[in-house]
């Protein structure tokens, strides 16, 4: 019988950036200057796999002092052990948190390690279900004037972009004023989502849904805290028909979203990748929403992000991410650009086709 190659995890290297952000930030509940990035670069068999996690320096230490021997040694085509290792890894420091979003690194750079040794990109490795993946633009953050919410919104808009989402709750006196601003900026045509980060109480929720219904809003995200799963599913049953109450991108195990699916609590399930334990972790959050037939949205990281949705079953559409899109266009090549409102993958390059730019990221390392 004839023995298949099984090349070895040799090495994980781990680097941190700390890019500040083009304007001071904020949403509904938090405000931030810059964004921390974690890379990992894995390697065996002469190749190399690139994956990353929007996450504190701590997830990278992690790497450094647990997870990297969890997997070295370990058959690189065999990622599912590897990710089933590093969760066994992390019992005693709490797999929720950090603990997941390093695993999330480490998981991606795997799959494209893997894609590379095999020479396919992701999403034909993975099984793609499309060619194209629909994205929203996502921004208008709360510290923003109302020229500036227009302009970024509204180019959106007119660059074919069909949904844009924007940031409320941190001054609800001034809310209604803010999305009356973004619709005119984009037009009836364009689709408009708010997302409040957990900033409402239930009751200032509900008054907000039906205000925001008469402005044409047709997304409302965390419109209570994500852990308040009976708030949650009284909105979904309250809210207007035509809005859909979306929550779960701070899900770190199929637990999390499971408990939320039970509790019928969204209209859309989300799930980040670079949170949920990497594309492993975010394929199971599919399956569990193709399961329920439940509609799955991708939070955040649009780059990491496309090659796996061109595989879930479930998915709706990507979060292109204002930060993040800045970020992953600094740093790698290989982000794409969108085009009618979707992104679509080089299928020209292995794996999920980006690298790190050593020399650009350098002047960001902490």
């Amino acid at each position: 019988m004839r023995m298949r190659f099984a090349p070895r995890i040799a090495h994980l290297a781990v680097n941190v950036y700390r890019i500040p952000t083009d304007a001071p930030e904020s949403d509904g509940t938090f405000e931030w200057s810059a964004t921390t990035v974690v890379v990992v670069r894995a390697r065996a068999a002469n190749q190399e796999g690139l994956g990353y996690t929007y996450a504190s320096r701590a997830a990278g230490v992690l790497i450094e002092e647990l997870l990297a021997e969890s997997v070295r040694g370990r058959d690189a085509l065999d990622v599912q052990g590897c990710w089933d290792a590093m969760v066994h890894a992390v019992r005693n420091q709490g797999r929720p948190g950090i603990a997941s979003m390093a695993i999330a690194a480490v998981d991606t750079a795997l799959w494209d390690l893997k894609a590379h040794i095999v020479e396919l990109p992701l999403a034909q490795l993975l099984g793609a279900t499309r060619a194209r993946v629909p994205i929203y633009g996502s921004g208008g953050f709360t510290s923003y004037g109302l020229d500036q919410l227009a302009d970024q919104l509204g180019d959106w808009a007119r660059a074919g972009v069909t949904r844009v989402k924007m940031k409320v709750g941190r001054d609800p006196a001034a809310d209604l004023e803010r999305v009356r601003t973004a619709r005119d900026a984009i037009g009836s045509a364009t689709e408009l989502f708010v997302d409040a980060n957990g900033a409402y109480s239930r009751k200032q929720a509900l008054a907000f849904a039906d205000e925001f219904a008469d402005i044409d809003v047709r997304w409302f995200e965390e419109p209570v805290s994500s852990d308040d799963l009976d708030g949650l599913h009284l909105l979904r049953d309250r809210a207007p028909a035509d809005m859909d109450i979306a929550a779960g991108e701070y899900g770190y195990d199929p637990f999390y979203f499971r408990r939320m699916l039970d509790a019928n609590a969204v209209d859309v399930l989300q799930a980040d990748a670079t949170r949920c334990g990497g594309i492993t972790g975010f394929l199971q959050a599919d399956a569990l929403c193709t399961a329920r037939g439940m509609p799955l949205s991708a939070h955040c990281a649009p780059a990491l992000h496309l090659h796996p949705c061109c595989c879930a079953h479930s998915l709706r559409h990507l979060e292109y991410f204002h930060d993040h899109v800045r970020i992953e266009q600094m740093i790698f090549d290989g982000a794409v650009q969108p085009e009618n409102g979707a992104l679509a993958p080089d299928l020209a390059r292995p794996g999920h086709g980006l690298t790190l730019r050593e020399a650009d990221a350098a002047r960001f390392a902490i």
